[in-house]
């Protein structure tokens, strides 16, 4: 208050200065245990529970929004290049790589599946079982909070030594501070390397 009295004038200086901001924190993510747990647990071998599985590795690797999820047409899928075009918020387009498990799971899920879920005509990637584009509800009704999925995502490329910035293009963020709310994650990771690799730690 002294140094706002000095630098704006004593009659200029509020009673109350809010306090710094405190970083947005987000919740614990899932561990890779218990991600490998709930995709490995979605068996069966009907139309749906195959949609179902390539849908969660989808969203787990590749870290998409449900909107975006359910949006894929089936030319945004590159089996050739491991990768898949998004469109995310304001339209912007992003490309971001698949991995092998998601790749033979969505192969899987277009050769086997689809074609016995499909109208003609349809363009979507991921169909309802009247064969119809699938929206967020049906996702949600299949995982309650699919954005874990995508939290634990950035989480664990994160902890695995992946840039802050390269998590912000593969999320689809248009500000890096949105994607700082990870950074307590990039904390505790330098923590383990101080404290594995400095002599007197």
């Amino acid at each position: 208050r002294a140094f706002l009295r000095f630098t704006l004038g004593a009659d200029r200086v509020p009673e109350v200065q809010p306090g710094p901001r405190k970083p947005r924190r987000l919740p614990e993510a899932p561990k890779s245990a218990e991600i490998d747990a709930l995709l490995e647990g979605l068996t069966g071998d009907e139309p749906l529970a195959i949609r179902n599985r390539a849908l969660l590795e989808l969203v787990y690797s590749a870290g998409l929004r449900s909107r975006e999820a359910v949006d894929l047409d089936l030319g945004d899928v590159d089996f050739e290049q491991e990768a898949v075009r998004v469109r995310g918020k304001g339209d912007k387009e992003r490309v971001v790589p698949l991995g092998k498990e998601a790749t033979y799971r969505l192969r899987g899920y277009l050769e086997d599946a689809r074609p016995q879920l499909a109208r003609a005509g349809e363009s979507a990637f991921f169909l309802s079982a009247r064969g119809r584009r699938l929206d967020t509800s049906t996702l949600r009704r299949l995982l309650p909070n699919p954005h874990r999925l995508r939290h634990a995502f950035a989480t664990h490329l994160l902890e695995g030594g992946a840039d802050l910035r390269v998590i912000q293009e593969l999320l689809g963020h248009s500000s890096l501070s949105t994607t700082q709310a990870y950074s307590h994650v990039d904390g505790r990771r330098l923590r383990k390397v101080y404290d594995r690799s400095h002599p007197r730690s």
